[in-house]
Formats: structure tokens, sequence, C-alpha cells
């Protein structure tokens, strides 16, 4: 029987494309990684860093998670989310847009939060979260010719952010259990949890519940999705980017990558 590793070099070789991708478990024996410092386009994967960012800004008493910040018409930005077609000149808690840029990656909300903090939070904790290879450039959706480059990632880094969350290690135990608990309502579970076994009421089996607190990214070339899955009392911490892969092809190869790493937690 073919090896978790053997499992995972298969899936991304036969997905092509350029593949970043670390799979841990989380105060257990089995790492393994592929190509963990080339830089991607982070796509909406930056929202993490990004929520991390908020989370420090409000343990240094710069913001509160329940205070409230007016969008204005000229906040709402297009793509993802539900906040660019709400009623402008309204009041959101902070805690909500963490909330809607997470688990429906709302770029409004997004670049709300940025603008509260300030774009040079965010740089600070992305420096404190250890993720020296990746770099912070600009809020989303913004396309004209003079703005600056994409945000950028790399599997390693993203790997170690991941961690901290997962140990409690960054900010607390508290506040990552909060960071934790927000990604876990994903509404987007396409790719790394798309396999795993629906859950039915009332089950108990611990083969049968997992619980995936995960965030996606999607652009043309480029697929990701970045999590902590939690099965059979283990945790493993999942990073998977992509580019230059046929979209379906990304998203399958993704989805057998959480099925193999939840097997293996499972069994």
């Amino acid at each position: 029987m073919k090896s978790l590793q053997e499992k995972l070099e298969t899936i991304i070789a036969a997905a092509g494309g350029q593949w970043g991708v670390v799979v841990e478990e989380i105060n257990g024996s089995f790492y393994w990684e592929h190509n963990t410092t080339q830089t991607f386009a982070a796509e909406s994967i930056i929202k993490v860093p990004v929520m991390a960012a908020v989370f420090d800004a409000a343990s240094k008493g710069k913001v509160r998670l329940d205070e409230t910040v007016l969008m204005k018409q000229t906040d709402q930005v297009a793509g993802s989310g539900v906040m660019q077609h709400l009623t402008p000149d309204t009041h959101y808690p902070v805690y909500d847009l963490i909330t809607l840029m997470i688990i429906q990656s709302d770029n409004t909300a997004t670049n709300m939060l940025i603008d509260l903090i300030g774009e040079d939070q965010v740089r600070l904790t992305m420096a404190e979260l250890g993720m020296h290879d990746s770099c912070y450039s600009r809020k989303l959706m913004l396309y004209p010719a003079d703005s600056p480059p994409n945000n950028m990632i790399t599997a390693g880094d993203i790997a170690r952010m991941l961690k901290r969350l997962a140990t409690g290690t960054f900010l607390g135990e508290h506040a990552c259990r909060q960071m934790i608990g927000i990604m876990k309502k994903q509404q987007v579970r396409n790719a790394l949890p798309a396999r795993l076994p629906r859950i039915e009421e009332g089950v108990s089996d611990a083969a049968a519940v997992w619980e995936m607190a995960n965030k996606t990214g999607w652009d043309t070339g480029r697929q990701h999705d970045v999590g902590i899955l939690f099965a059979g009392g283990k945790a493993y911490s999942l990073t998977a980017l992509s580019e230059n892969a046929p979209p379906d092809a990304s998203l399958q190869a993704m989805a057998a990558i959480g099925y193999e790493v939840y097997r293996c937690a499972v069994s």
C-alpha cells in the first residue's frame, strides 16, 4: 500500500502545473513539503493574514472586535462577497467583517478592515508570523495600470502561519480559537474538503466526524486552498497552492489531498 507521501506526490504530479504543498500533522510525526519557497499570487489566501492582523491590532488596543465601521459606497468593490450588494452608509461590527471576509471571501469587508488597521499592520503581523518570503502589496480589486503588484505568498510561509494558529501560539489560545472558529464556518468547500464524508446529524462514529478550518483563493490560472483538518483526534495543516494547471484538475487534486490526509487521520 502506498504511503501518504507517495499518494500526495502522485496526486500533484497528475494534476500538472506548478504546486506548493505542505502537509503537517500538528504535534505529530508526519511532515511533507513540495516546492515551499516558490512565490504564488496570493489571491484570497491573503485574507487569513489580514484576519490575524486585525486580531493583532485588537490585542494591542488599536481596535476593538465589537466596534462598528461605516461602509461607504466608495468602499464597495466587485468580486466575492455580499457586501457589494448591501446598503451603503451602514455600520458593521469588526468581528462580522472578519467573518464575511473569511467565509464568503468578501472583498469589500477585506478592504474595510485593511483601511481600519492600516497596511503596515498587515505587514508587521506577517513578519511576526514568520512569513518572510511573502509580501502584502495592496488591497483587493484594484486594477489601475499603476497599482502595486500582486500580494505574494509561499507554501512554507502559509504552513508556518497555520501551525501558529493550530498550536495557539499566536496571540494566545483564545485568539487562535476565535480565528479557527471563523474559518470552520467557511462556505466555499470545493477543494480540500470536497471529498470528505458528509457528516450526518446524530452520527457519533469518530471516523465519520471531521472539521475543516479553511480558506480558498482563485483567479484565472490559479487555485489555492489552505486550512487545518481536525479528524480522528488529530490535526493536520494543509497548504495547497497551484498555478498553470486546469482548474478542474487543480480542484480534484486538492480534494484528493484532503481525502488522503483524512483517511490517514482516522485510520
